[in-house]
């Protein structure tokens, strides 16, 4: 866990101010956007990541440019011992978090008679078993505050699925499921356990269509000159396009929507 400052930048509003905020996978492509989001609107930023401390380091940099806190955590979201060490750590270093964004997803495309065991439990582990243990280590917490954030992101792969991709389908489909249980949970713990501050707890799912970050970057031109035919509107989404919706999701003023899938995707599933 680390801490930098440098020069302020112009924020572009104030409503996530006094907020604390833990993005997973926070250090690239989607992940990275959500981050410089979130601080744009004043929020302290934690950052998680599994690999690659000088990216991790220099993404702190570039938040603190907004003049708001930043850290960052390095651990495995697929380990339930990381996640919960992970939590305490944001906790531990800010007094508080208030929003959690479950991002962190890998892939391990094979055809379903290529896939072996481990291609299926460690995309499982982390795309979704991460998501349930990051949330139930946060949830407690928010409890105790009254109110918190929770925003999943998914794909539309969860939701039309994809050739050579069961395995990543499953894990971003069970992210649906997820939300919308934990969301009823969340409500119904939080008015039994009378702590409600006019907040609320809120979980929702961003699920983001074609996206131009690194993961795209290795797909073939007729690929993807395919892909993009299937996009109503003609092309791949920017990173920032998914991180508005976040930190639409994560402000005070978004209390009334819990359980909701929002899609992010150029009208490509409607």
């Amino acid at each position: 866990m680390s801490t930098l400052e440098s020069p302020v930048a112009v924020r572009s509003d104030d409503k996530l101010v006094d907020r604390v905020a833990f993005v997973t996978g926070g250090t690239r492509g989607i992940g990275a956007a959500i981050c410089k989001s979130l601080a744009s609107q004043g929020a302290t930023v934690a950052a998680g990541y599994h690999s690659g401390r000088e990216r991790a380091e220099q993404l702190c940099a570039e938040l603190g440019a907004y003049g708001v806190g930043t850290s960052t955590h390095q651990g495995n979201v697929g380990s339930p011992e990381d996640c919960r060490r992970t939590v305490q750590e944001v906790i531990d270093r800010h007094g508080r978090l208030d929003i959690l964004v479950n991002n962190a997803g890998i892939t391990s495309d094979k055809t379903v008679l290529k896939l072996t065991d481990d291609d299926w439990f460690k995309v499982i582990a982390v795309n979704l078993s991460g998501a349930f243990f990051m949330s139930q280590a946060v949830l407690p917490h928010m409890l105790e505050r009254g109110s918190g954030r929770i925003v999943n992101i998914s794909s539309i792969i969860g939701q039309i699925g994809n050739i050579g991709q069961v395995n990543y389908a499953s894990s971003k489909s069970g992210l649906f499921g997820l939300t919308k249980s934990l969301a009823r949970e969340a409500a119904f713990a939080l008015k039994r356990a009378g702590k409600d501050n006019g907040l609320g707890i809120t979980v929702n799912t961003v699920s983001p269509g074609y996206i131009a970050t690194e993961m795209v970057e290795t797909v073939p031109d007729k690929v993807m000159d395919r892909i993009k035919g299937q996009i109503p509107l003609g092309r791949l989404g920017d990173p920032e396009e998914v991180a508005r919706v976040v930190h639409f999701l994560a402000a005070d003023a978004s209390s009334y929507i819990t359980g909701q899938i929002w899609g992010v995707n150029g009208g490509m599933d409607m």
